[in-house]
């Protein structure tokens, strides 16, 4: 099952009749829709970055993303992903915890 993509919540969005930038945050919204949590994470950075001041919150608005989220991305970016892991999305540890807990095997066995 496809995940659904997220619905701009900006002004030009909202209002009936068409809009340049509403296929545009469409498209956006679309393409995150596909991609892994890090990855959003990392390109809502990179256009933050191109849109300058106010474009985390108005990235917020168009991608349903946190702030926080956001700003956690572009110091990730900042830092050229240092310490991010290259073949899985996780950090390792990270995720929930084991419902059952391994128990190694006795000496005695």
């Amino acid at each position: 099952m496809a995940k659904q993509s997220h619905q701009c919540q900006c002004s030009h969005c909202q209002e009936s009749g068409e809009h340049p930038e509403k296929r545009l945050h469409h498209q956006m919204n679309l393409f995150l829709s596909r991609l892994d949590e890090q990855q959003r994470r990392w390109y809502v950075a990179l256009e933050s970055f191109r849109l300058g001041r106010g474009g985390v919150g108005r990235l917020a608005q168009i991608t349903g993303m946190d702030e926080k989220t956001i700003w956690r991305g572009r110091r990730e970016v900042e830092s050229e992903l240092e310490g991010r892991p290259t073949q899985q999305v996780r950090q390792p540890g990270g995720g929930r915890p084991r419902v059952e807990k391994k128990h190694p095997k006795s000496p005695d066995t």
